[in-house]
C-alpha cells in the first residue's frame, strides 16, 4: 500500500491529519527515538505529543522492544484491523444511538400530535374528501365500487379527468353496481372507454378507494338507507398494506368487464353489452333494463344468439362467445 492511499485509509477510519503524518514518519524511520520522528513531522511538540498519542491509544504505534529507547508503529495491515474494528463498534453503536432517539421522537410525536393512522370523516365532508382524493392521484387509483352511493355531482368528470391525467384506474365493480338503474350508463362505461380498466365480481368485500401508495378510502355503508356517511381514511401502515393485498388478491379472480368495447368478430354492439352485462352477473331484468328492451325482446336476441353459436344454454353461450373472441 502506498503512503498516499494508507494516509487516505487512515483518514476514512478517524485518524486526524496530525496522526497520519506521524504513522507515515514511523513507517519511514523506525524504529527511532521520538525526538527523531517529531523533527521528520515538522510538529510542535504539543502538536506532536497530541498525534503520537492518538496512535497510541489506537492501537497503531508502540515502543520498538522491551526496554528500548526508540518507537515503532504497528503494522499497517494489524493497525487497519484494529481501527476498523473499533470504526465497525462505533458505527454500531452510533446506529443504535439514532435508531432509539427516532423512536423516542416518534412516540413523542404521536402523543403530541395524537397523529392518528385511521381518521374518520363524516356527513357532508365525505364526497368533497373524496373528490380531492382522485384530484390528488399521481399514479394509479384501485378501487372496489359497489352500491349505496354517496351523492357526488361531478364524479364521473372527477374519474375522467384522472384518466385524461394519464393516472391508471382498476376498479372492481360488484354486480349491484351493473344492475344499479344508470350506473353502468352514467359512469361505467363512460369510464371505460376514456381507458379504466374494469373487472367484476358477485360482490366486494368493501368500498374502497386505494391512492397511490399513500392512503385508502374505506366507506362505511348503511344499506337500508342506500346512504354511506363514515369513510376512515386509512394512513401508510399494515392496515393499508392489507387492503393491498385484498384488492390486488381480488383483481386476479375477477371477470375482465369491456363494456362497450368492440373488436372484430361481426358481433352487433348492442349483443356484445348484452353478453357482457350477462357474464358480469346482471340479473335479467337488470340487463333488460340497461339495454331498454323488454324481458320478452332480451330472451328473442339471447335465442338468437344461442342459436347463432350452436348453444343450448347459457352457460355454452358463454363458453362459445368467448371461443369466438366476443368476450
Amino acid at each position: 500500500m502506498t503512503n498516499a492511499k494508507l494516509g487516505e485509509a487512515l483518514r476514512l477510519l478517524g485518524v486526524g491529519e496530525p496522526a497520519v503524518r506521524v504513522y507515515l514518519a514511523l513507517l519511514d524511520l523506525a524504529p527511532a527515538p521520538l525526538d527523531a520522528i517529531g523533527e521528520a513531522t515538522g510538529l510542535g511538540g504539543e502538536e506532536f505529543a497530541a498525534a503520537y498519542g492518538e496512535l497510541a491509544d489506537a492501537g497503531l504505534a508502540g515502543t520498538a522492544a522491551e526496554g528500548a529507547d526508540g518507537v515503532a508503529p504497528v503494522p499497517p495491515a494489524a493497525g487497519l484491523e484494529i481501527l476498523a474494528r473499533h470504526r465497525a463498534a462505533e458505527l454500531e453503536a452510533s446506529r443504535l444511538a439514532v435508531g432509539g432517539a427516532f423512536e423516542s421522537f416518534r412516540r413523542r410525536r404521536l402523543a403530541a400530535y395524537d397523529a392518528p393512522l385511521v381518521e374518520v370523516v363524516t356527513g357532508e365532508a365525505v364526497g368533497p374528501r373524496l373528490r380531492q382524493a382522485w384530484a390528488s392521484a399521481r399514479e394509479q387509483i384501485r378501487q372496489f365500487e359497489s352500491p349505496p352511493y354517496f351523492p357526488t355531482p361531478g364524479a364521473t368528470d372527477d374519474a375522467l379527468a384522472t384518466l385524461a391525467r394519464g393516472v391508471t384506474q382498476r376498479v372492481i365493480y360488484s354486480r349491484e353496481s351493473l344492475e344499479y338503474p344508470g350506473r353502468l350508463s352514467e359512469a361505467i362505461e363512460p369510464a371505460g372507454e376514456a381507458g379504466e380498466q374494469a373487472r367484476v365480481l358477485p360482490s366486494v368485500p368493501v368500498k374502497l378507494v386505494i391512492i397511490d401508495e399513500a392512503y385508502a378510502l374505506v366507506s362505511l355503508s348503511i344499506r337500508e338507507a342506500d346512504v354511506h356517511h363514515t369513510m376512515l381514511v386509512v394512513q401508510p401502515c399494515g392496515l393499508l398494506s392489507a387492503l393491498v393485498a385484498l384488492f390486488e388478491e381480488s383483481w386476479r379472480s375477477a371477470l375482465p368487464f369491456h363494456g362497450r368495447t368492440t373488436r372484430p368478430g361481426g358481433l352487433p354492439p348492442a349483443d356484445r353489452r348484452l353478453l357482457w352485462l350477462l357474464a358480469g352477473g346482471a340479473s335479467d331484468e337488470a340487463v333488460a333494463r340497461e339495454l331498454g328492451i323488454s324481458r320478452r325482446t332480451l330472451f328473442r336476441r339471447l335465442q338468437i344468439l344461442m342459436a347463432r353459436l350452436g348453444a343450448a344454454n347459457r352457460f355454452q353461450l358463454a363458453l362459445q362467445a368467448q371461443r369466438a373472441g366476443w368476450l
